[in-house]
């Protein structure tokens, strides 16, 4: 904004830029003429309301202008692009060099495979934290090819990394509603109730159980809550790295799920068990005695199986559903399983 903002229509202002209703809002403004300057609003004001603001006519002035500002900033910084990360290789349990280099882009999905507590997990926690050799694997996270800078790697505002664990409990006072508005108030973006909604709907096409958006999040199942910080880190969320542990325990549409991720450009890491999710990856990192044991890339005959396998998961989920509305499974399963 080159002009000065307070000599520039309220109105138009808030076209461009919905968030700057949380001033006024802030400081008890609510009932105004749109179409006056905030300098013009200001002179306006009565004595009893400025005694009651707590901040005088100047005040009010300067602080919008620094919000402004400070506004301006975040929005810089959550459009820059991450268009690499890169993970050098450290060393396992034993300090066994792990030698290896893996670049992954937007659209990539990469799957961690590997028994229970052969350090799936620390990957993960690895990229989370933006490792500089300075983990207990001695790994090294890049972006964009170069090593982050101390705001890059540990900024709350813009982080480079969304978490979504096995276990996803609110325990905020909050409606689902209420809770991605807030989120979404925090990311300064314009058509806030359908941005809201868009999300909420696209939970409910991954969860097993529908929910509405005057629940408490509180009252949300596992499986809801994970649909919820799905469609929420897709649609809503500037981080552009994903890290999914074991999303085959929530209860919700797995390919759904990550197919909408893969479409907004996210590089999801996924610790899996699963079959299917393993070779929907471009890649899956097999890790053993908490280092990297093989990278392998999926190959045309695995994508072959991965249609059948698709097929198998489809039956699969009837039959759970079959189950959950209490009907009885009286019929040959060999015979309902043939493809």
């Amino acid at each position: 904004m080159k002009r000065n903002v307070i000599s520039i229509p309220i109105k138009d202002l808030v076209e461009k830029n919905s968030y700057i209703e949380d001033f006024f809002s802030s400081i008890g403004l609510r009932d105004y003429d749109d179409r006056y300057t905030l300098e013009q609003l200001v002179d306006l004001l009565t004595d009893e309301f400025i005694d009651g603001c707590g901040m005088g006519r100047e005040e009010i002035l300067t602080h919008f202008k620094l919000f402004i500002e400070k506004m301006e900033e975040l929005k810089v910084k959550s459009e820059k692009c991450t268009e690499s990360i890169t993970i050098l290789g450290g060393h396992d349990k034993l300090g066994k060099e792990e030698n290896i280099s893996i670049t992954v882009k937007p659209g990539e999905i990469i799957s961690l495979v590997g028994p229970t507590g052969s350090g799936k997990s620390r990957f993960l926690a690895d990229i989370e934290c933006i490792a500089q050799k300075d983990t207990q694997t001695g790994r090294q996270v890049l972006v964009n090819g170069k090593t982050p800078d101390l705001d890059e790697r540990f900024s709350l505002e813009n982080k480079l990394v969304a978490q979504l664990s096995q276990n996803m409990n609110f325990v905020i006072d909050l409606t689902v509603d209420e809770f991605i508005t807030m989120h979404a108030e925090s990311r300064m973006i314009n058509n806030i109730k359908d941005t809201v909604g868009t999300i909420i709907k696209c939970a409910n096409e991954l969860a097993g159980e529908k929910f509405s958006p005057d629940m408490p999040v509180t009252q949300l199942s596992g499986g809801q809550s994970r649909a919820l910080m799905i469609a929420d880190t897709a649609l809503l969320s500037i981080s552009p790295i994903v890290l999914i542990d074991e999303i085959e325990n929530a209860g919700i549409d797995r390919e759904k799920a990550m197919e909408l991720l893969v479409k907004k450009e996210k590089i999801v890491f996924m610790s899996t068990h699963d079959p299917l999710l393993a070779l929907m990856g471009n890649k899956r990192i097999a890790i053993r005695n908490g280092g990297v044991n093989k990278i392998i890339e999926t190959s045309s005959r695995e994508r072959e199986n991965l249609v059948m396998l698709k097929k198998f998961d489809t039956k699969m989920m009837e039959l759970r559903n079959i189950i959950r509305r209490g009907d009885i499974v009286d019929f040959d399963i060999g015979e309902y399983m043939k493809l």
